[in-house]
Parts: structure tokens; C-alpha cells; sequence
């Protein structure tokens, strides 16, 4: 079989860099383009034998998939061309706004697109134990998630807690919870509490505490290296050539 052919926005950055050092010597895929944005300082540059290009389109002519991390800003134009080209987008970016997410699942009906704020396989899996407890555990037990990053980090809570807050909450039937971490006054039922850390090179943990009476559950995950999130990357763009259109998530190549 022909290897997956990958466009890659944002590969200049540490994600864009991790991802093209985890293609190297991959026979069932290949990054054939490096993008990045118009006022890089790395436009027409060299890394990993690719010459950087701010071309999305043209990128894309050459690609069967995008793989974007890049900034908010630059996922919504790169959305653009992937619809315009009827190519799979497979984005980490995190810090979108609902707009932004909202087009994104818009476009899920036109192309495949795979939207995940931590391409960790290991935190999909625990975005399902998480789902799974919250639901057997039910609204006797209170429910923190605690999250740890580098110092520059620019979103809080993380892209990552929330979508796990998403998750749980809509396990217990209710909506999507406020990301506040204001501890003033007396717990509200079915609220989901957020610590937050900003320190140093963290690449990234998070912990799901659930609480109850006389006992208390803990789910962790923590990554060591940005390779994790690259080969998670790499495996979503493997996974999503070729799929039909619709809206995807991580855990949805656990099953593959």
C-alpha cells in the first residue's frame, strides 16, 4: 500500500517538530510538506528535508491529509482549504473559541475532521474511564480535575480538562461546566472543579479526582515527552484517510 501522504501546519513549532522527528522512517506514512504562516521567520527554510511553504493549498494538492498545529487563527483558515480541497483535517490545536469549534463540527459533515485538544492515545483512554466512572459513580461523588503545564502555556484550564469536564458532565445528564476555579463559598451540585499549574517544561498531566463519602477515586496521565502526542497525531492521520465525512475524536482510533 502507498504510504498516507501528510501535510503538516505549524511544523516549525515544538509539536510541528516533534511530529516531523516521529514520520521519520515511518513506511506507512509521510510528511510531504511543511507549513507555516506568512510572517514565519522559517518561510522557505529547510528541517527534515522539507522546505517550509506558507502554501496551504498547493500543500494540500499534494497531501491525502492535513495534520494541524498551529494557532486557533490558522486552523480556521486551513479549515477553509480543506474543505475547498475535500481533504481530512486532523487538528490539536487548543484555546478555540465556540465559533471555531462550531465550524468545525459543521465541516464534519462535508469532510472528515478529527478535533483533539491532547493527541496522548493514553488520555483518550482516560477521557473513557473518566466517562465510565462518572457515570457509575454518579452525583454522590464530587468531581476536581487538577492539570499541569509548561510556563508557556498560554490557555487555562487546559484544552484537555475541559473536554474531560465535557465529557463527564454530559456522562451525569447535565451541560457543559463554566471553567472556573473559584473556590468562594459552598460547593454547587454537579459542578466540576479546575486547579491549574504553569511551571517550568511540564509537558502536560492531568488527574481526575472523584470524592465521596469515606473514599475516593484518582485517574492520572502524564506525559513525558511531546513524542506522545506526535504519534498519537500520526496515528489519527493513518487512521482518518479514507474515512467517510464526520466529526471524530481521538478514541474513535482506539477501536481500530
Amino acid at each position: 500500500m502507498n504510504p498516507v501522504r501528510i501535510a503538516l501546519l505549524g511544523a516549525s513549532g515544538r509539536m510541528g517538530q516533534a511530529v516531523l522527528d516521529a514520520a521519520a522512517g515511518q513506511a506507512e506514512l509521510r510528511i510531504v510538506t511543511a507549513v507555516v504562516g506568512q510572517s514565519s521567520a522559517s518561510l522557505h527554510k529547510t528541517s527534515h528535508g522539507l522546505t517550509y511553504t506558507s502554501d496551504i493549498a498547493s500543500a494540500l494538492a499534494g497531501a491525502d491529509v492535513l495534520v494541524d498545529f498551529s494557532l486557533p487563527e490558522s486552523t480556521a483558515k486551513a479549515l477553509e482549504a480543506c474543505l475547498a480541497a475535500g481533504k481530512p483535517l486532523v487538528t490539536g490545536v487548543t484555546g478555540m473559541d465556540a465559533a471555531l469549534k462550531a465550524r468545525l463540527a459543521e465541516a464534519g459533515r462535508r469532510i472528515p475532521v478529527l478535533a483533539a485538544p491532547n493527541m496522548s492515545l493514553g488520555v483518550a483512554l482516560l477521557s473513557r474511564m473518566a466517562e465510565q466512572a462518572a457515570k457509575v459513580l454518579g452525583p454522590d461523588f464530587d468531581i476536581e480535575i487538577s492539570e499541569a503545564h509548561h510556563k508557556h502555556k498560554k490557555d487555562a484550564p487546559s484544552g484537555t480538562a475541559l473536554g474531560l469536564a465535557e465529557v463527564m458532565s454530559k456522562a451525569r445528564g447535565h451541560g457543559v461546566p463554566a471553567p472556573g476555579t473559584d473556590r468562594r463559598g459552598l460547593r454547587e451540585p454537579g459542578s466540576i472543579g479546575f486547579s491549574v499549574v504553569r511551571a517550568g517544561d511540564i509537558v502536560g498531566e492531568h488527574t481526575v479526582l472523584f470524592a465521596g463519602a469515606g473514599e475516593r477515586l484518582e485517574l492520572s496521565h502524564k506525559a513525558q515527552s511531546r513524542a506522545t502526542f506526535a504519534h498519537g497525531a500520526l496515528r489519527a492521520a493513518h487512521w482518518i484517510a479514507g474515512k467517510p465525512a464526520g466529526s471524530y475524536t481521538l478514541a474513535d482510533t482506539l477501536q481500530a
